[in-house]
This record gives structure tokens, sequence and C-alpha cells, in this order.
């Protein structure tokens, strides 16, 4: 079959979140079917990283959309019903892009990836075309409004009306997807949206392989994840301020160790003789290997948590609230 990738985000390099799921999931339907990719460019940097993706899309789309561009669309996202994610990622030219490819190719299916693209597709009723979410947004929007106080607590209730309300374009697609079993009977009970089907987040075990874990190896407490996403930093947040003093008078020499790009200040300020803040770490496998217990003390967010997923493959055990293993089939 003949595809093509829609993505809100270049879709390399494939270490955490949503370019971590495309990327692997592009990756496996390249060896049978012929792909094409359009995307944003945000960051010019991200060119280096064409030759990788070369190996998996026969052709390659870029259409630039800068930072100063879309916070202006998110500045005039009060002019809009839209979610001000989805007006972020607003753009003529990539509107007339997709026009242009689906014009001059002949695909099979359009794989949209996110909520943030559904704009661009739905009108599209003569192709089939699959909306493949990282989680029921609306839930994810509505669990961060209990850890938000102030005018940051008006904008997310604001937010997740705009998200519950533009979710009902997922009727507009032939297929929408979601990676956990609570994401899809939330859809189905608070939208009743019926063309919900599950395609549940893997792990590269060439990467994360099990093997024997020593529970003696050391008295290190890991964290993993993109360090600028709000579930992450209210995590660690949370655990170095309320759990962490009550594991320290039981094991005084317990360390805890953030590994993730981009840590915001609120992240970097916890670095402490017995906290480290790592940034980005290329081999996380390695991090993993070396920790004690893995923690996800996640207080709202949605979908499958990669983090779990990967710490349970290599057979470290972990500690969670239930946000954390939610969606994950796991049973006690």
């Amino acid at each position: 079959m003949k595809l093509l990738f829609t993505a809100n985000r270049f879709p390399y390099p494939p270490y955490r979140g949503d370019k971590l799921k495309i990327f692997h999931l592009a990756r496996r339907l390249s060896v049978k079917h012929e792909l094409h990719l359009v995307t944003f460019l945000q960051d010019e940097s991200d060119l280096q990283y064409l030759p990788e993706l070369r190996k998996i899309f026969s052709e390659i789309h870029l259409v630039r959309l800068t930072k100063a561009q879309s916070y202006i669309n998110s500045l005039f996202a009060v002019l809009h019903k839209e979610p001000f994610q989805v007006r972020y990622f607003h753009s003529a030219a990539m509107k007339e892009k997709i026009a242009e490819l689906l014009s001059a190719n002949r695909y099979d299916a359009v794989h949209v990836q996110h909520l943030r693209m559904a704009q661009y597709l739905a009108d599209y009723k003569n192709i089939p075309r699959i909306l493949d979410l990282p989680d029921a947004y609306s839930l994810y929007w509505k669990r961060r409004i209990e850890s938000t106080n102030g005018l940051l607590k008006a904008f997310t209730r604001l937010e997740q009306k705009r998200v519950f309300d533009y979710e009902q374009i997922l009727g507009d697609y032939n297929l929408a997807l979601v990676c956990s079993r609570e994401d899809k009977a939330y859809l189905e009970r608070e939208r009743h949206i019926k063309n919900v089907e599950l395609l549940p987040n893997g792990v590269d075990l060439d990467t994360f392989v099990s093997e024997q874990h020593h529970y003696n190896i050391d008295k290190t407490i890991l964290f993993t994840g993109n360090m600028d996403y709000a579930p992450n930093v209210d995590a660690v947040i949370y655990f170095v301020s309320e759990i962490f003093p009550l594991i320290k008078k039981q094991v005084p020499d317990a360390v805890f160790v953030i590994a993730g790009q981009r840590p915001v200040k609120k992240v970097l300020d916890l670095a402490a003789p017995d906290v480290q803040v790592t940034g980005f770490v290329k081999d996380l496998s390695a991090m993993y290997a070396s920790a004690s217990i893995v923690v996800a003390p996640l207080r709202f967010g949605a979908g499958t948590q990669n983090k779990v997923l990967e710490a349970m493959a290599m057979g470290v055990p972990v500690v969670s609230r239930n946000i954390g293993f939610n969606g994950l089939n796991i049973n006690s």
C-alpha cells in the first residue's frame, strides 16, 4: 500500500513521546509499504536527521512553522473555538501541501498523528483516514485541572472545554486509535464516539532488553521522561517534596535521578547532592539497568506511560500512582 503520514512534530530522534510512537510504527510499516511523510519543521537543526527518516519514508515534505508563528496563532486563538493546542499548529501552508499531495498521489490511506493535526484531513471523505491519538486529550486536561490553581486553573478549564467539544471531529474520520482501554472507554462514554479502536504502545525490545534485575545494585530511584511535559514536571516536584523525604528517613543514602531532555527551571531547581537532574540521556536502557527502582508518581495525564513499559520490559520494579499504570492492562 501507499500511505501518507502526517505529523505535528518532526519524528526524529525517537527518544520520547509522540516521536517515539510514530517513528517505530512507520519503521515497521515501511518494510512492506511505501510511506510518504509531511510534517512541520520548527527547528532547523532537525534537518540533520533527514538521512535517518529517508530510510523509512520514500518522500519527505517539510512545512516550516516558526515558534513565533505558533505563538501568534495561540494569541489569536481567543477569537476562535478550537483548542489553543490546535490553533498552535494552524498553517495555511500545511493545508495547501496536503491538498497538493493528495492531488498528485493515489494514497491507499492517510495516517494522521494527534488531535492537533485532525484539522487538515477531516473533510477528505474520499480517502480512508486514521486519526492516531496519544491519549483521550480531554481526559488529560480534565485531570490537569485538579493539579492547578489561580489563573492557570481558569485557563486549564477553558482548554479542557474546548478540547472536549473539539473531539467530536473524531467522528469525521474512518477510524480513531488510542493506546489504552481507559482512553477508549472514556471517549465512548463521555463523547459517544464509536469509531475508536485500540493500538497499544509497544517497547523496542532490541534496546530495552530484559535481564535479571539486581535489587542490591545501589540505592538509585529513577524517573524518566520529557522534562518540559507538565505531568512529568508536576510528578518530580511532588515526589521530591512529599515522598522522597520519607524515603530518606529510612534510606539516608538514597539518590533520586531525573533523566530526561529539556528540563525546565522548576526541575533544574530540584538539583541537590541527592537529587540528580541529568538532562538528555541517549541510552536510557543504561539508566534503567543502574536503578534500584523506577517511580512514576504522576498525578494527572492519560494514555500509556512509556517509562513504565520500558522499565517493566527490563525487569526493573516500578512504583507508580494509578495514572502511571492505567491503560496498561496490568493484572494485579
